[in-house]
């Protein structure tokens, strides 16, 4: 099959029924088919929906034709096909699609012009209103033993054959130059030349980032560090954070006990509070540490974005452990 544009929107399947969203999104946020809205969640690569009506339903049970549909998008996949497909659903976390008898789904990071700041409602709304709306998509991932089928209409923009160029080009430990395509609350998206990878949240820095957005911008060019590379999934994962120093390898060396640091209070729990002393460094000061007298919680003591000034009780570079005190 060549790269043509493959059109499979003329007689859509009917809308799924709850089994087949349970099987989709299992983490409980808002879904949404033609059908009504019901209590769902998607989250990244490891938690996208498959295609079948019920989670574990094996590909053989499908309806008749289905064999055949998988083969057609196996070609799709192996040939960087483009297809036509219609919107039928959408939940929190994406489109629902028809591809004649199977169900795929293209997860919002996947959309072009999608808003980057949508949430809640107002991601809902937009997401709905794709529906009946036919997109160009491109094969990204299927596994037919687990009924997957993922979709993209990003990768649909993109030259046939460029992907996978990309991907024989590039291994763990090198560093690219990229360009951020999308922001979402696991991570960044960035493409590397025609082949997107993302950056886990938790590679953006050292220190805590409350979402992507608090550090990078849509159109952001930057270089990037390679962590691994899948070519069977097209995966690539990255890191921002490995481009520097993990301040933790030296903070023995650059810190004694008994030191005074400035911090500023990231976190306040019932056993105490962190502090950040610098980027990727924080202590915990403990409740006992806080103060001297009684208190009825740390939060009488400190607050969240507080600047304090600490004496550093015990450093432990491999466990990635300080304690503080504000106690004189």
């Amino acid at each position: 099959m060549s790269s043509e544009v493959r059109n499979h929107s003329s007689s859509p399947p009917l809308p799924p029924d709850e089994a087949y969203w349970e099987a989709l999104l299992h983490e409980g946020e808002n879904a949404a088919t033609e059908g009504g809205p019901q209590e769902q969640h998607v989250t990244f690569w490891e938690d996208a929906p498959s295609s079948s009506a019920k989670e574990g339903q094996a590909a053989e049970d499908q309806p008749d034709g289905s064999s055949a549909d998988w083969e057609e998008v196996r070609e799709a996949f192996e040939t960087d096909a483009t297809a036509e497909l219609r919107v039928i659903g959408h939940n929190r976390g994406g489109l629902l699609v028809a591809w004649n008898s199977l169900r795929g789904f293209v997860p919002a990071s996947q959309l072009v012009d999608f808003p980057a700041a949508a949430d809640g409602r107002a991601r809902l709304d937009a997401l709905a209103q794709r529906i009946g709306q036919c997109l160009l998509l491109r094969v990204i991932e299927l596994d037919r033993a687990q009924n997957r089928l993922i979709l993209s209409e990003r990768a649909a923009q993109v030259q046939p054959g460029t992907r996978a160029y990309v991907l024989s080009t590039i291994k763990a430990g090198d560093v690219c130059r990229g360009q951020v395509t999308n922001l979402c609350d696991f991570g960044v998206f960035v493409d590397l030349g025609g082949l997107e990878g993302l950056i886990h949240i938790s590679e953006l820095s050292w220190g805590r980032v409350g979402h992507p957005s608090d550090i990078l911008r849509r159109g952001d060019i930057m270089d990037v560090h390679v962590m691994s590379v899948d070519p069977s999934q097209e995966r690539v994962a990255l890191s921002l954070k490995r481009l520097r120093p993990d301040p933790w390898e030296t903070v023995e060396e650059r810190y004694q006990v008994g030191q005074i640091v400035e911090g500023v209070i990231t976190n306040v729990v019932d056993f105490g509070a962190f502090a950040c002393i610098e980027e990727g460094l924080e202590g915990l000061i403990h409740v006992s540490e806080l103060a001297e007298g009684h208190f009825l919680h740390p939060r009488n003591v400190v607050r969240e974005g507080d600047t304090i000034k600490a004496r550093i009780l015990n450093i432990d570079g491999r466990a990635r452990r300080l304690g503080l005190s504000l106690r004189r």
